[in-house]
């Protein structure tokens, strides 16, 4: 039965993934014949199924190792088994993508297939030349590479960067189709990047799943399935989440959903995944908590190959809506303004202070990350409440409002304006590098994370090994020191704004990402140098804290009074170019900036001094208290040992003299 169910339920799912295609293609048009440079029968079919293929096995390949990384311990045999089905995985999405680039190559130029010099060279430009072949080219390249690393590392620590690897694979496919040329293609391509993302960690854990039907011991299904369980629920919300954004942007209206056939397929798709949250919360409520038993295991797997199968019947639909036309016209504004040209949305209105609250540009990915950081910090919180444990209110409210602000930086007035405005730019690096963190430290989420997070008994790794394993590296220990915290602090605004990483993180996405991601990052470290709760393996004593933040306030205001009187504009070819017609001028603007860099910014380095100087204040408190009662327990032997040694130092000089 085992071997029978390993491969009936996989080929089942794929056999219907294979039909929801083909009739998401005939009802969506993807599959009729173009007015124009129709590429045949071929390409129109075999490019959707090529695609499905690479969805698939790219699924297959992260669901493998998000559950050799989180579920299983290093030293069992499915541990191995899930290594091996994502090394294969993975080669398949080798293959995926090299048919994926040949076809859309033939779709794109609409030449037909030859072996002569002409196609050969005109194939090799497709794939170096131009975006869309050098995505799928990127992506057959990174598939190989992870399938080599698959077959090569077992360590789970270095797993997880081949897992990271792996996770590659999905970029090139965010920044394709429908997502290139939206308006608003931040957000279609952050949410259809989310969207693979956690899709793959979910489809691709159910099938490791099935395939290791007959590996896993019955005894262990119940705690396996407990911890995949976690994951899937978590991609579940990620997932319709990114899924309703995703598909506003392309739908736009109500009667477009439910008058077009896009729409139309949206809605199918919608119903697949509600049945799939469905299954999965009654998973978790029900089937979970009642495994023990033979006939419970039985359900189980019946269930999980109906989940399977919904599974890939979602999965056609996706694949078929990617060739399907998209009721809100996908390309931009035939005559655009120069504010389009150079960041692809329109020109917000003019800058108010009111327009701070009013105006909003959510990124996803931050809503997400705060969505759950609270959510987790709170579950947390009560963990400890729940079994008679204290954790201080006020570390819950700073956390909360810390969070609460990283969300309205990245996705309130200031991300609305900051790619226009330096000055906002600038307000939004000074909270993140800044006001954010001083919230965040004190509450201090490692601790109450070794507090509140079981600690796993099988050698597996979950959320509070993973913690440990990170807080506790080299790497960790060389980047929380606090010399490395100071100098990457202040050195990363040099840095930045004078090297070509400020262009890319203003005119990319991902660079944009990584600019959040760093600064937050940096300003954390730093002020956890000063005022952290959480253990490190390296603190300065109080007065050399206030040094290093003395050095830093320097160095801070020396930058901000170096952008507040340069006559020459940063990127002037972006800020200088964006057709405003209302606010300052670019320069004025960019002094505003420096401005904020040397006044504002100074704001919070004076709330870090005043927490130090009442961090040291209670540290001799707490040491004068000790002390004292000390001297009780040993009736000041200690003070009468010293007047003791004084007495014979005084009675040696009279006898001297």
């Amino acid at each position: 039965m085992s071997r029978l169910f390993k491969i009936a339920a996989p080929a089942l799912a794929l056999l219907v993934a294979f039909i929801a295609l083909l009739i998401a293609l005939s009802f969506g048009g993807g599959s009729r014949t173009q007015a124009l440079g129709d590429p045949g029968d071929v390409v129109r079919i075999g490019l959707p199924i090529a695609k499905l293929a690479v969805n698939l096995s790219a699924a297959t390949l992260i669901g493998s190792l998000a559950l050799a990384l989180w579920a299983f311990a290093s030293r069992e045999r499915a541990y191995f088994r899930s290594i091996d089905i994502a090394a294969a995985a993975a080669l398949v999405l080798t293959l995926a993508s090299a048919a994926t680039a040949f076809l859309t190559f033939l779709n794109v130029s609409a030449m037909p297939f030859s072996l002569d010099d002409k196609f050969g060279n005109q194939l090799g430009f497709f794939l170096t030349e131009i975006a869309l072949g050098q995505a799928w080219l990127i992506t057959t390249i990174v598939a190989a590479f992870v399938a080599v690393l698959c077959i090569a590392v077992t360590n789970q620590t270095a797993l997880f960067f081949v897992g990271l690897a792996a996770v590659g694979t999905l970029v090139p496919m965010a920044l394709q189709g429908h997502a290139a040329g939206v308006s608003g293609h931040a957000m279609a391509i952050t949410s259809i990047g989310l969207h693979l993302v956690f899709v793959s960690v979910w489809l691709g854990g159910v099938v490791t799943l099935v395939l290791l039907r007959g590996i896993i011991e019955p005894e262990r299904l119940q705690i396996i399935v407990a911890r995949f369980s976690t994951l899937a629920i978590i991609a579940f919300i990620v997932v319709a989440v990114s899924g309703v954004a995703n598909a506003m942007l392309r739908v736009g209206t109500l009667e477009n959903l439910f008058g077009t056939a896009y729409g139309q397929l949206v809605l199918a798709k919608v119903a697949a995944m509600t049945a799939l949250g469905v299954f999965g919360f009654w998973q978790r409520g029900f089937l979970v908590k009642h495994m023990t038993g033979a006939a419970v295991q039985k359900m189980f797997w019946w269930f999980i190959a109906i989940e399977l199968v919904v599974m890939g019947i979602a999965s056609g639909i996706a694949a078929g809506l990617a060739r399907t036309p998209t009721p809100v016209d996908q390309v931009l504004n035939p005559n655009p303004t120069p504010a389009e040209i150079l960041t692809g949305e329109p020109l917000p209105p003019e800058f108010t202070f009111e327009r701070l609250f009013t105006e909003w540009r959510i990124d996803l990915i931050w809503m997400l990350v705060c969505g759950f950081g609270i959510f987790f910090y709170l579950v947390g919180v009560y963990r400890l409440h729940k079994r008679g444990d204290k954790w201080p209110w006020y570390r819950a409210v700073l956390w909360v409002s810390g969070l609460l602000l990283l969300f309205y930086i990245t996705s309130g007035g200031i991300n609305a304006y900051e790619m226009y405005l330096f000055s906002a730019h600038m307000g939004a690096h000074m909270a993140l590098g800044m006001m954010v963190p001083i919230l965040l430290v004190p509450g201090a989420p490692v601790t109450l994370a070794m507090r509140a997070i079981d600690k796993r008994q099988d050698d597996s790794r979950g959320g509070r090994e993973w913690i440990l394993k990170a807080v506790h590296s080299g790497y960790a220990n060389v980047i929380s020191h606090p010399l490395f915290a100071t100098v990457n602090f202040v050195g990363s605004l040099w840095l930045f704004y004078y090297t070509p990483i400020f262009r890319w993180a203003t005119s990319d996405h991902i660079g944009h990402e990584w600019m959040i991601v760093h600064f937050l990052l940096a300003g954390y470290l730093f002020v956890q140098s000063l005022i952290g709760i959480d253990p490190v393996k390296t603190r300065f004593p109080y007065p050399f804290r206030l040094i290093q933040l003395l050095a830093a306030m320097t160095v801070h205001a020396f930058f901000g009074l170096g952008v507040m009187s340069s006559e020459n504009l940063l990127l002037a070819d972006w800020y200088g170019a964006m057709g405003r017609t209302w606010g300052s001028t670019p320069l004025e603007d960019q002094q505003a900036g420096g401005a904020i860099a040397w006044s504002v910014g100074e704001i919070p380095n004076m709330i870090l001094s005043l927490i130090i100087g009442y961090q040291w204040f209670r540290s001799d408190a707490r040491e004068a208290k000790r002390k004292d009662r000390q001297a009780e327990r040993t009736d000041d032997a200690e003070l009468k040992a010293y007047n003791e040694m004084l007495a014979r130092q005084a009675a040696r000089d009279a006898q001297q003299s």
